[in-house]
Parts: C-alpha cells; sequence; structure tokens
C-alpha cells in the first residue's frame, strides 16, 4: 500500500470486506468501525479509486466444483519479461493465478487447475511455448485463507 494513508477505519473496513465483502452491509461495516454509513461507502470508494481494493472475487473450492487436480508450477522466466509475460500465462485454459517471484531462480508461480494430471501436461506445454521454464511442480492437497490480521483495529502501525 505504498504512497496511501490507511488508517484505522480504512483497515477495519479492509478486514470486514475481507471477511464477508458479499454480506456484509456498509452499515455492518460502520458499526464494526465506530463511524458512519456514509463514511465506510466514501473510504470504499476511494480505497477502489486507489487501487488499495482491487476487486471482489468468489473463493471457489475447486475440488467441490469437479476440479480436484491443483497443480503448482514453479517456473522460470527471463528477469526482464517476467512482468510482461504474466497476461499470457493468466491466457492459458486452466491457469487460476499467476504470481511474481523476486528471489531466487523460480521467478512465477503459476496454479493450474484440473480434473486430472492430463489436463496440467497442456498448461506445462504452452508455458514452454511461452519461453519459460518449469522447474518444479507440486501437487496441492488443500488451501485455506484467512483476513490479514493486520487490517483489524487491535493493531496500528501509526504512532500517536
Amino acid at each position: 500500500m505504498v504512497g496511501h494513508d490507511i488508517d484505522d477505519v480504512d483497515r477495519a473496513i479492509l478486514h470486514a470486506l475481507q471477511e464477508d465483502a458479499r454480506n456484509l452491509t456498509s452499515g455492518d461495516i460502520a458499526e464494526r468501525s465506530g463511524t458512519s454509513d456514509s463514511t465506510v461507502r466514501k473510504r470504499i470508494k476511494r480505497l477502489e479509486e486507489q487501487k488499495v481494493i482491487k476487486g471482489y472475487h468468489a473463493a471457489i473450492d475447486y475440488q467441490q466444483s469437479g476440479y480436484p487436480f491443483k497443480m503448482l508450477l514453479f517456473c522460470t522466466a527471463p528477469i526482464p519479461k517476467r512482468g510482461a509475460m504474466i497476461q499470457d500465462v493468466l491466457s492459458i485454459d486452466g491457469v487460476v493465478s499467476v504470481q511474481e517471484l523476486v528471489t531466487g531462480e523460480k521467478n512465477l508461480l503459476v496454479t493450474v487447475v484440473g480434473k486430472n494430471d492430463d489436463d496440467v501436461t497442456p498448461v506445462a506445454q504452452e508455458l514452454l511455448e511461452l519461453g519459460l521454464t518449469v522447474a518444479d511442480e507440486v501437487l496441492v492437497r488443500t488451501h485455506e485463507t484467512t483476513p490479514f490480521g493486520g487490517f483489524t483495529n487491535e493493531r496500528s502501525d501509526e504512532t500517536e
């Protein structure tokens, strides 16, 4: 969040949105953050405009949706090109995320889902065709997330 001043109210809003953006109203968030409904709406709009909030997404359980095979592919891309390659990698069928890594030889982490191993093989081939090297593969059993605790009101990095 470089370049953006995030205060305790913003942190409370961000934490609430991470917990349940779909079902919490701005009034619910106002109650949690100790501010007004209109303040929450204005803050959310500002956070969206500043790209602090990049979007709202459904958390999909791929296994429950018929795609039980989840693979992490650690790839090596030419350093000057790795950032520019991300959109091309995301356009490959089966790829659900790409992370740019800044240390080590493996500098892109590609997450792929499919019904079985045969769904991942074409992805690896397309990565090779883009000029990436697949350095390692890891099969994922489970993946759970939690809202970032730094956005709760109990913690503040601001000095008083």
